[in-house]
């Protein structure tokens, strides 16, 4: 029923007229040049859709929707430009940390150095976004000899984002939305001649940062890419820079070339490039004398061979005590032959290693009581060994060390299922101490 207007009322106000404008069509192009002036190459190229984490991609059109700049960047733009599916994908961002965490309830920031955030979903998935960073300045140096980065905390630009990156495969930034790959440092054309290049003079970026010789290894043999001359040079020229490297960072290296599948290839150029000789003389030194080890060099690189077929087979990396101790393995054997004090030769040749790389104790203390029990084992002398939380990665170590020297690995391979625990069944699973009563609160 309509009501009715009461005449004592006053007249209503005049309000403000407005009227809705049209998208100006400058808007897209002043988009596409924002990066203008910057030395920019945008390449066409519709990635694979289906490639792309659908969760990455919904972080990158929130962040462009409320008016920052976002890309897929480095390693996952890289490796679907090569046919790989990435393992993860990182988001760069004109977001600042707090931003970012303003936009997402499921985000967290880490870091003390400099501030990351981390977008959480299920299934522990992490997308890490980064604010685009610069180069620190020539004034943060307190040497002019002394190139090596102690500091990389300042916010910059994309270009200088794309700038202070290591390789020009890594420096690639893809955009969603106009399915373009972004491209400041000459990145695309190596990804067609499939060469790892660094940004700038080699000789200074290794000088900057000496653990790049490390990653160059391990995109060369992980992705089979060759190296570009100049910055194959570099390497071996800057090799004793790694020695001034964190520590910690070193090891970490060395444990991604030996989980990567591509381990064989890894050490040899590790070797050959003389960077062996810095950070594990021990082994560079076993690896040189192939005449007084026996032929050692040739079983070291058969059990690379085979932890390689492992990793590539679908079984994934094994335990890092595993690897580290297969890295080792020949060296210390050499070490520890005809003495009766097995423990105290492994102690006298991990000491120096373990101060060298920083080895965490975890892991050496894995390798001590693996190297007393591999011999044991091939011996058929198992006793309590098979109760024991390290049984198992010892029976891998045995197995590699079996099948180096062309000896047959079946009693491993029983040994081991003897000590793998069944698989409950399928009534052993339903069963409860505590069975649910109908109704009961869940």
């Amino acid at each position: 029923m309509r009501r009715r207007s009461n005449p004592d009322l006053p007249p209503p106000p005049e309000l403000p007229s407005f009227t809705v404008e049209p998208e100006m069509e400058e808007a897209s192009p002043s988009i596409l040049e924002r990066h203008a002036s910057t030395g920019l190459q945008r390449h066409d190229a519709p990635l694979d859709d289906d490639a792309i984490d659908p969760d990455a991609a919904k972080v990158v059109r929130r962040l462009e929707r409320s008016g920052y700049q976002a890309y897929l960047v480095g390693g996952c733009v890289r490796d679907l430009l090569l046919g790989i599916r990435p393992k993860d994908f990182d988001v760069a961002t004109s977001a600042r940390p707090d931003d970012v965490r303003a936009l997402f309830r499921n985000c967290r920031i880490i870091g003390r150095r400099f501030r990351l955030a981390h977008v959480l979903f299920g299934g522990g998935k992490v997308v890490e976004v980064a604010t685009f960073r610069r180069n620190p300045t020539e004034a943060d140096s307190d040497e002019d000899d002394d190139l090596l980065i102690r500091s990389d905390n300042v916010f910059g630009e994309a270009h200088e984002d794309a700038l202070r990156r290591d390789f020009t495969l890594n420096a690639l930034f893809y955009d969603l939305d106009r399915r373009q790959v972004l491209d400041w440092c000459g990145g695309m054309p190596d990804i067609q001649a499939r060469t790892i290049r660094t940004i700038g003079d080699p000789g200074v970026r290794f000088r900057e940062d000496p653990v790049r010789i490390l990653r160059a290894v391990r995109f060369s043999a992980k992705l089979d890419l060759g190296i570009d001359p100049a910055v194959y040079d570099a390497m071996v020229a800057s090799r004793a820079e790694l020695a001034r490297a964190a520590r910690p960072r070193i090891f970490e290296e060395i444990l991604r070339l030996m989980r990567v599948g591509a381990s064989h290839r890894s050490m040899w150029l590790l070797w050959e490039i003389g960077a062996m000789a810095i950070l594990l003389p021990e082994l560079s030194a076993y690896l040189d004398d192939d005449e007084a080890t026996d032929e050692g060099s040739a079983r070291f690189f058969e059990k690379l061979t085979l932890l390689d077929k492992k990793t590539r087979e679908g079984h994934g990396a094994l335990d890092d005590v595993v690897l580290m101790t297969a890295l080792l393995y020949e060296p210390l054997e050499e070490a520890a032959s005809g003495t009766r004090d097995l423990m105290g030769a492994v102690n006298d040749f991990l000491d120096p290693v373990i101060d060298r790389i920083a080895m965490p104790r975890r892991i050496a203390d894995g390798i001590r009581r693996i190297m007393f029990m591999v011999p044991r084992i091939l011996a058929g002398k198992i006793g309590r060994f098979a109760r024991t939380e390290l049984f198992l990665p010892a029976l891998d170590v045995a197995e590699l060390v079996l099948a180096s020297r062309g000896e047959s690995t079946h009693r491993i391979e029983a040994l081991r299922r003897d000590a793998m625990p069944p698989p409950p069944t399928r009534e052993a699973r339903r069963t409860s101490a505590f069975p649910r009563q109908r109704g009961a609160r869940r």
